[in-house]
């Protein structure tokens, strides 16, 4: 079995990001797992980077790493979620037993995706795939419901984080 520098480099991400993935759901603090959540969107534009999506890969950390995680970071502390030491027992045994049963289910996919592409070729795409001319051409006439649709709920989010904090003071 050979191993390319390509497979290593992809290891060399997607180790740590499953790794920063699982720490934000096992996270006690949510200041803790919206950090975890900065490091898997850095690991996850380094496996962009490996598909040739670099356009992809920068916005993943300007608009992801960046925009996002302070807006999470600032309802956080809008809200004072400090991780108040809620010990319960039976949220710990069901975050283990999510853990589990969504590991299962991870390596039951990746057996069925392994069977379905092994010996397939990957489809030619155009010259232009991946620049921002085409990302920019599908965003604002394929995708633009969508994209408008999510800039109105992160809006609502806002506003609603700001309601529940003023009642609280």
């Amino acid at each position: 079995m050979n191993v390319t520098a390509e497979q290593v480099i992809f290891l060399a991400f997607a180790v740590p990001l499953v790794a920063a993935a699982i720490g934000v759901v096992v996270a006690r603090s949510p200041m803790y797992a919206a950090m975890s959540l900065v490091g898997a969107f850095f690991c996850l534009a380094g496996v962009y980077v490996l598909l040739t999506a670099h356009l992809i890969a920068f916005l993943q950390i300007l608009v992801y790493a960046g925009a996002v995680m302070v807006l999470f970071l600032f309802v956080i502390m809008l809200l004072s979620l400090g991780g108040e030491g809620q010990q319960l027992d039976r949220l710990k045994q069901l975050q283990w037993l999510g853990f589990v049963l969504g590991g299962g289910g991870l390596m039951a996919l990746l057996a069925w995706i392994s069977r379905e592409v092994a010996g397939a070729e990957m489809a030619a795409v155009g010259p232009d795939f991946g620049t921002i001319k085409a990302v920019g051409r599908a965003l604002f006439t394929t995708y633009l419901l969508p994209f408008e649709a999510t800039s109105l709920l992160l809006t609502v989010a806002i506003v609603g984080a700001v309601v529940v904090a003023k009642e609280k003071i």
